[in-house]
């Protein structure tokens, strides 16, 4: 399922246009992403939790030439599902 479709799912169980419902998903991703960027923790009771991850400095091989090379830190944000979503599947 694609952003457009979701949008059309959610639209539909709140009785309102694709356009409102399109704004509250983006408003509502736009608050996760902030909150995250600040390294607070988001939790959603049910659903689960996200959170900004480090990956650490750390070498490597760059498959073309074997040769060994640095990759930088970097950030990404992890998810760990709560138990009621992991039950639902």
């Amino acid at each position: 399922m694609n952003k457009s479709e979701f949008i059309e799912l959610l639209a539909g169980r709140l009785g309102e246009s694709k356009a409102a419902a399109g704004r509250r998903l983006d408003e509502t991703l736009a608050c996760l992403t902030e909150t995250v960027k600040k390294n607070e923790k988001v939790m959603l009771s049910g659903f689960g939790n996200f959170e900004l991850k480090i990956r650490k400095a750390r070498q490597g091989i760059n498959p073309a030439t074997k040769s060994a090379i640095q990759i930088a830190e970097s950030k990404t944000v992890g998810f760990k599902a709560a138990k009621a979503l992991k039950d639902a599947l």
